[in-house]
């Protein structure tokens, strides 16, 4: 009970923090807790999507399950219903499977699932720690992230190759992150998966920091651009829809190279 009780004045803490978030060391000084137990403790929210990291600090931040809990909470309408209603009307206009990630520190971390109204389903994990650069919801991440952090998670992440058309080097990379900055949205041509096709957007919290992004999935097909651009303005359409129900607003300035 006494690993609950910290973890719950911790959450308390960053609830209540300024917009911004708060440090781990702004974290100690608050709780008087030891620096490495706290660091554990956060972490650990993290991992579970009740806190998220904002860079640079890092700093802390509710998560996409706290704030959704929160919401359920109150009298208002639900996030968690608003939500799931987002991405049911866009499964049913779309005709395709639909999901939601939060973004982890420029990682997407899918939480939810609408399966398409077709017979084909994707039976995706849930709740794991993604690579960014294969999905169209991580790059739709990654493209609102400064030039040099792009290039760390690359880095870091190896650039594994999935299949024949995944992008598995950093000026490929940037080069694509540069399109989706103009489009408002990303796409995953076969990327992570043969025959699998996805359009994704992120979405945006009070602070203006993307706090993850939606996508579509579906069976690749002969798609002309025109269909492809349709579909991206559909899916931003939804992104920004759940920006509003997160009270967010999309950060104005262009990203910091």
């Amino acid at each position: 009970m006494e690993s609950v009780s910290r973890a719950l004045t911790l959450v308390d803490h960053i609830v209540t923090a300024p917009h911004e978030g708060l440090t781990l060391a702004q974290i100690v000084r608050r709780t008087g807790a030891s620096k490495g137990a706290t660091h554990a403790m956060l972490r650990t929210l993290v991992d579970h999507g009740y806190l998220r990291i904002s860079e640079p600090g890092p700093r802390y931040l509710p998560g996409m399950a706290l704030i959704r809990i929160g919401d359920l909470a109150s009298a208002r309408e639900p996030l968690a219903g608003v939500s799931r209603s987002i991405l049911t009307d866009l499964s049913q206009k779309s005709g395709l499977t639909v999901r939601i990630a939060q973004n982890d520190n420029g990682y997407p971390i899918f939480v939810e699932r609408i399966d398409g109204p077709g017979t084909v389903r994707f039976y995706t994990s849930l709740g794991l720690r993604e690579l960014p650069h294969v999905s169209s919801v991580g790059k739709a991440i990654l493209a609102e992230l400064p030039d040099e952090r792009i290039k760390a998670i690359a880095e870091n992440s190896g650039l594994e190759a999935r299949t024949s058309k995944t992008i598995t080097t950093i000026p490929r990379l940037m080069s694509e992150i540069h399109k989706v900055r103009l489009q408002g949205y990303a796409v995953d041509d076969e990327e992570d998966a043969q025959g699998v096709f996805c359009v994704g957007a992120a979405f945006f919290d009070h602070s203006g920091q993307c706090a993850g992004g939606i996508s579509t999935t579906g069976i690749k097909t002969n798609q002309s651009l025109e269909g492809v651009q349709r579909l991206g303005e559909l899916v931003l359409k939804h992104a920004n829809q759940i920006t509003e129900a997160l009270g967010g607003k999309k950060r104005l300035k262009s990203v910091p190279k």
